[in-house]
């Protein structure tokens, strides 16, 4: 019980949970799940592989004996990783789609897609679709490699989806209506939240459709990560949080043991934070999301991917 409240109390702070703190205070709890086995044999593929939670990831599942694959926008971010080099711009769906074909050509079977690509550009900008480029990274690109990777996660028995979030999508609710931001002016942060709250809402009805053909989804976030990501978008926010941000290895404590434990395999659809479920709503942030509202923007995630010829009458 004593566990229990502290584990709260650090997660409501925010400050401390987040923060490197809360993650060496939750290790010395007696409910801190033990560490994940060994995954000799299992196959992974990281995207946002080149720096940050990515690496970090790859470097991770490498030491547990994974085959790791590690996808990044090009070949030469890509060669900065570990494993086996993989190229896409994850926010033009035809690359996606040309990707996922191939990778399932070389790869029978997938243990572990750890979506984690993210973007925060200065200015409004859309991608080779036509999609504002946050949405297209953030929401769509997991979707569409899910989809088109269904068969081989399915092979894993159970194959493990991973969708790194953040906790900034509290403050947001979903922009029913207004999928891509289109319709307020343009903030990076603001936009950055907002799709990661669609990405939270996406997770949970992939998990929902996939719970029959042996795939696992759920969401995390990973606490303030200095990254390359926040040291070039968010330089205020990084110099405020310096002394107590993670490193990128301490954030991706949780994507490796979310795959590579097997607890997470036994439940689908939940968002996590230093190993265990966490609630998507709190009573000071968004209203809780309207199934209304969920399959809108299902419908709208589904008929964008169809119009980049990307099928998913499969989920």
């Amino acid at each position: 019980m004593m566990g229990e409240f502290v584990d709260t109390a650090l997660d409501r702070s925010i400050a401390l949970g987040y923060g490197a703190v809360g993650l060496e205070a939750r290790r010395r709890l007696p409910s801190w799940p033990v560490d994940p086995p060994r995954m000799d044999g299992a196959v992974v593929l990281v995207t946002g592989a080149a720096s940050g939670l990515g690496l970090a990831s790859a470097q991770r599942f490498a030491r547990l004996g994974a085959s790791v694959h590690a996808l990044a926008r090009d070949e030469a971010r890509a060669a900065q990783s570990i494993g086996q080099p993989e190229a896409c711009d994850l926010s033009d769906l035809g690359a996606v789609r040309a990707f996922a074909e191939d990778f399932a050509r070389r790869e029978p079977r997938l243990d572990v897609l750890v979506n984690n690509a993210g973007v925060m550009p200065d200015e409004r900008t859309l991608s080779p679709d036509g999609h504002e480029l946050m949405f297209a990274t953030h929401v769509l690109a997991p979707l569409a490699l899910t989809v088109l990777l269904a068969e081989q996660l399915g092979h894993g028995a159970p194959g493990r989806v991973i969708n790194v979030s953040s906790g900034g999508m509290y403050g947001q609710a979903l922009p029913a209506g207004d999928w891509e931001s289109e319709r307020i002016a343009y903030s990076p942060k603001r936009l950055y939240a907002r799709t990661k709250r669609e990405q939270i809402v996406v997770t949970e009805l992939m998990a929902e459709r996939l719970s029959g053909r042996g795939v696992v989804v759920h969401a995390m976030h990973p606490g303030w990560v200095d990254t390359e990501g926040v040291r070039r978008w968010m330089p205020v926010f990084r110099r405020i949080t310096r002394p107590i941000i993670r490193t990128p290895d301490q954030g991706a404590d949780t994507i490796v043991w979310l795959g590579a434990a097997p607890g997470p395999a036994e439940r689908t659809g939940l968002f996590w934070h230093d190993r265990m479920p966490r609630p998507t709503h709190y009573r000071l942030g968004a209203s809780p999301d309207s199934e209304r509202d969920r399959q809108g923007l299902w419908r709208y995630c589904v008929n964008a991917l169809a119009a980049a010829g990307i099928d998913t009458a499969g989920l």
